[in-house]
């Protein structure tokens, strides 16, 4: 079974910066897409930015200029470079992969990472 696990979650200013890394496990062959999803109190989950394999991104209208993602295939991580950082960003974040193939051909989906923390202070 393949898992994720977040690092770099933490408190913040405003204005500051903070990199997240998220690391998969378990025999991997590829993964596909990976992305960062977050969730505030009180609202739904909401996907921040996404990498295919070939590097293509995605982000979300609210960090887009400020945020940026990158992978390492070969390794199986993603970070999130976050920059500019406003209270509005506060939330759990959570790491995602769409598909991976592990033990040669099998696949597994939909894999989630358990969450880190990051909080911006005013």
């Amino acid at each position: 079974q393949v898992t994720l696990v977040e690092s770099g979650g933490g408190l913040v200013q405003a204005g500051g910066s903070q990199t997240l890394s998220c690391v998969a496990s378990g025999n991997i062959l590829s993964i596909r897409a990976m992305a960062w999803y977050r969730q505030a109190p009180g609202k739904q989950r909401e996907l921040v930015a996404k990498i295919t394999t070939a590097g293509i991104t995605n982000f979300a209208d609210s960090v887009k200029g400020r945020f940026t993602i990158s992978r390492d295939n070969a390794k199986h991580t993603t970070k999130l470079q976050m920059n500019s950082l406003k209270p509005e960003d506060t939330a759990v974040y959570f790491c995602h992969a769409d598909h991976a193939v592990v033990n040669e051909d099998q696949s597994q989906y939909d894999l989630w990472g358990q969450g880190t923390q990051v909080t911006v202070s005013p």
